[in-house]
């Protein structure tokens, strides 16, 4: 794979909203005695009077901004994933979601960035619960590039969302900005006709490295980022079903209510295909570093490629 960026995508994000905040004082950022961890310690330091600290509360954090975004502000939200998907669950149904307040939480270590500290911090049943919410969007981006076009795409946006990234720095999808972010489309990294590999987040340089693996033994996968859980690309599932006959879905997740069950939810009752789901089953995540989390799991490279070769071989 290559090698990280120097910059995580938490990073990518709060220095984009900073540049953007500095020329739009209706621009807010709220946090959770999260500053170091969501990397809002310059945007503080610039703009004090956009900057709203709650402490460690997140409930408060979600009804602030619900309140301050009823007033016209565009509300950021910044804190660890865990917390925000779980402590704060029903300020975000209600406030956000009910109210459709165009609040926007960046989840920040999200899925199993935080490894050691165990499943008290490990956020895996964000997708789950959050698609089940009317009007809620979430997004998970893959680099730096994308994060920072979507920080820039969620600043006028009417409706309350969530973004969830990681903790470290991750390799390069895209190479340059040329490329689209729409809401609700999937994007295409590598086309093929023998299996398609879908990933968010996290997982999708995983995906397109195997992806380039297969290609080596003359097999041709068709890759796609799913960066938009929801608005969901219905249509990119269909085609890739019909025309490839194979799906293999990674992502930082339970295999429970999250992309792999998304995918399957469209194709069994439209298009039934092969799949394999590549996600935490149902138990705690094995005490282990991140890196480490998905090897075991089989959603890095190596065990997305495992699993290509096995459905493709008939497995």
């Amino acid at each position: 794979m290559n090698e990280p960026n120097v910059i995580p995508c938490r990073k990518s994000f709060t220095n984009t909203l900073l540049e953007l905040a500095g020329k739009d004082k209706d621009i807010i950022a709220v946090t959770s005695d999260a500053s170091g961890s969501a990397t809002l310690t310059d945007f503080a330091k610039a703009l004090p009077a956009q900057f709203v600290e709650v402490g460690i509360a997140e409930q408060n954090a979600v009804g602030i901004a619900a309140g301050l975004a009823s007033t016209g502000k565009k509300v950021f939200v910044f804190g660890p994933a865990c917390f925000y998907v779980a402590r704060s669950l029903e300020q975000v149904k209600v406030d956000m979601a009910y109210s459709q307040m165009p609040v926007k939480i960046c989840g920040v270590s999200g899925g199993t960035a935080y490894s050691q500290l165990g499943a008290t911090h490990h956020s895996l049943h964000d997708i789950a619960a959050l698609r089940t919410f009317p009007g809620m969007e979430i997004y998970l981006p893959c680099d730096v590039r994308q994060t920072r076009k979507l920080a820039e795409r969620l600043v006028d946006h009417p409706k309350p969302v969530y973004i969830r990234v990681g903790r470290d720095a991750v390799p390069d999808v895209y190479c340059d900005d040329n490329f689209d972010l729409e809401p609700g489309k999937a994007n295409t990294l590598m086309e093929g006709t023998d299996l398609t590999i879908i990933g968010t987040g996290e997982t999708v340089a995983h995906c397109l490295e195997a992806g380039k693996m297969l290609k080596q033994q003359g097999i041709n996968a068709r890759v796609l980022d799913m960066f938009s859980i929801k608005p969901f690309d219905r249509r990119a599932v269909l085609r890739a079903a019909r025309e490839t006959k194979r799906i293999v879905t990674a992502e930082e997740h339970s295999i429970y209510g999250g992309l792999g069950a998304m995918v399957a939810e469209i194709t069994s009752q439209e298009c039934p295909v092969r799949m394999k789901i590549l996600g935490v089953p149902d138990e705690n995540v094995v005490h282990a570093s991140h890196k480490e989390v998905f090897r075991h799991y089989g959603f890095d490279y190596q065990g997305i490629y495992n699993a290509c070769m096995e459905i493709v071989n008939g497995g």
